[in-house]
């Protein structure tokens, strides 16, 4: 995907991810499911694509978030698939924690 974001990008453009953070902790986990990805990992795909990380933010960021849940990212609202089942639990915990990454392609090649 990285590369193709690249491609459609004019030189000197910004890419802005905001995506559902996984705790480096987590990385040995089978996570690929859970719809959280790793922030080294989101870096170093958009650094092969040639992208700079230019900057990143935790504005986005939710400590009561451990990443942890059954039904992965959507068991927290707004999804909250498991319907009533431990619902003021996971209304507590709020939305997922997520990572905030600015990324610029270089302005010349």
């Amino acid at each position: 995907a990285f590369a193709h974001f690249y491609t459609a990008l004019k030189p000197g453009g910004v890419l802005g991810i905001v995506e559902h953070r996984l705790p480096e902790s987590k990385l040995d986990s089978d996570w690929t499911r859970s719809g959280y990805m790793p922030e080294s990992l989101t870096i170093k795909l958009a650094e092969q694509a040639g992208f700079t990380l230019e900057a990143r933010s935790e504005i986005n960021a939710n400590p009561k978030d451990t990443a942890d849940h059954p039904n992965g990212v959507w068991t927290l609202p707004p999804s909250l698939r498991l319907g009533d089942q431990d619902r003021e639990k996971y209304l507590a915990i709020g939305e997922s924690d997520r990572m905030t990454l600015k990324f610029r392609k270089p302005a010349t090649p």
